[in-house]
């Protein structure tokens, strides 16, 4: 299966199962976001990330520079829990 169809079958589940004034709220807002213009203000891929210090998950700072000295870096978020 494609990653585009998964997420198309992601997004269907979740239509089934969220409330249509929910739903409004969330498209509306991603539309909102999408008419900004912040798109053009993102880091796209192939770009180079500015130098950062982030807390890891025990509250720790870490630093790219730091973690660059040691090799390449990937980045990943972890959205949590809302």
């Amino acid at each position: 299966m494609t990653l585009a169809k998964t997420l198309e079958g992601i997004r269907e589940a979740s239509a089934k199962r969220m409330p249509a004034d929910r739903a409004a709220i969330m498209h509306r807002a991603t539309e909102e976001l999408r008419t900004s213009g912040i798109m053009d203000r993102v880091i796209k891929v192939g770009d180079k990330l500015p130098r950062f210090a982030l807390p890891n998950a025990y509250g720790q700072e870490v630093r790219s520079a730091d973690l660059l000295a040691k090799g390449p870096l990937v980045l990943t978020f972890f959205r949590g829990a809302w």
